[in-house]
């Protein structure tokens, strides 16, 4: 038989009310009473009927997530990992595509909010770094998490809405890891010039040649995007004319670029590793699909986005019951794959 509200009334020892008040997080309720409460509602395995709470009262049970991003695995593991999160907490999730470039997207985000009567949103990059969407938030009071690559802020006000990856690090070893294997001129390939980790994961390999007294040469950086057809004209500029730039790694902003890159190589008969080492970032699919398959940065972003779920309910609940288990900066780490030559 369905359990029902009475059944967790009757196991808690309290009025169903209580119950109502627990499972609403009125702000009003002993955190004793909450947690005999939110006992009661996981040993009967509970689950509120959520379209009757948001029509009950004022409260709303349903949050977004919120994402412009052309990679689908990457949307999919954000998207399981916000999922999972609010199946524990008893909330509905609305997962909504914008894009960062459309000069109504704000309008378009007000809209969305009001439509869906949202608790709270996750955003992810590039969204999560328009400050323009970040003043509309906050202006209507909606409590939001942002996922941003980065290194944590000193400013309050940012760190405590944003979940960390740490492209820098990442990036960083990566560009060691090459140098190990005696590479010395190593070209990078960028993703889009707008969004954060392209810098992130530029100042990594920037910074990683500096500490090994390597010159950082502006003309080895291809600004493209993030796209296989991107890594395909990179590799080519670099490659072509008898390889002028002598480059013996290239490192790619993602795998998709990498997968271009070394698709590139192989049309122009270059042995990957043998005459050129390819690298990409982010563990996606296409790192395992190649041929030799790719050397990366392995980013767990079902994990990054159930921490800024958790994060965000957190927000939500209010201090009384605050999450001291969330995890708040992730780094990415190397996965050494066919690539990129491994001898020492």
């Amino acid at each position: 038989m369905k359990v029902t509200i009475n059944d967790v009334a009757k196991l808690a020892g309290v009025s169903m009310k209580t119950v109502s008040r627990v499972i609403n997080n009125e702000p009003s309720v002993r955190k004793k009473t909450y947690d005999i409460v939110m006992s009661a509602v996981k040993e009967l395995n509970y689950q509120p009927n959520l379209a009757a709470r948001n029509l009950a009262g004022t409260s709303s049970f349903t949050v977004g997530l919120v994402y412009d991003n052309p990679n689908a695995y990457y949307v999919i593991d954000m998207q399981n990992g916000v999922l999972s999160r609010c199946r524990r907490e008893g909330y509905e999730l609305v997962i909504h595509p914008c894009s960062y470039s459309d000069e109504n997207m704000v309008e378009e985000f007000q809209t969305m909010i009001k439509r869906s009567r949202l608790a709270g949103l996750v955003l992810t990059p590039p969204l999560s770094e328009q400050q323009d969407i970040i003043d509309l938030l906050e202006s209507l009071d909606v409590e939001f998490v942002r996922i941003l690559s980065g290194r944590p802020s000193q400013d309050e006000n940012e760190s405590k809405n944003c979940i960390y990856v740490n492209d820098y690090a990442a990036s960083y070893e990566i560009t060691e890891h090459l140098i190990r294997h005696g590479h010395t001129n190593i070209a990078f390939l960028c993703g889009d010039e707008e969004h954060k980790s392209t810098a992130e994961r530029l100042s990594g390999y920037q910074d990683a040649l500096k500490d090994n007294r390597l010159v950082f040469d502006e003309k080895l950086v291809y600004r493209g995007n993030y796209s296989f057809e991107s890594g395909v004209q990179g590799a080519k500029a670099f490659l072509e004319d008898g390889n002028k730039f002598n480059i013996s790694a290239i490192m790619g902003g993602n795998d998709e670029i990498a997968a271009g890159a070394l698709f590139a190589a192989r049309l122009m008969n270059v042995a990957i590793p043998a005459q050129l080492s390819i690298t990409g970032f982010e563990d996606s699919p296409f790192s395992k699909q190649t041929w030799p398959k790719l050397t990366t940065a392995h980013q767990e972003n079902d994990v990054i986005s159930q921490h800024a779920a958790r994060l965000l309910f957190s927000k939500i609940r209010g201090p009384r019951n605050l999450d001291k288990e969330i995890m708040t900066v992730f780094t990415p780490s190397m996965v050494v794959r066919e690539s990129s030559n491994r001898s020492e």
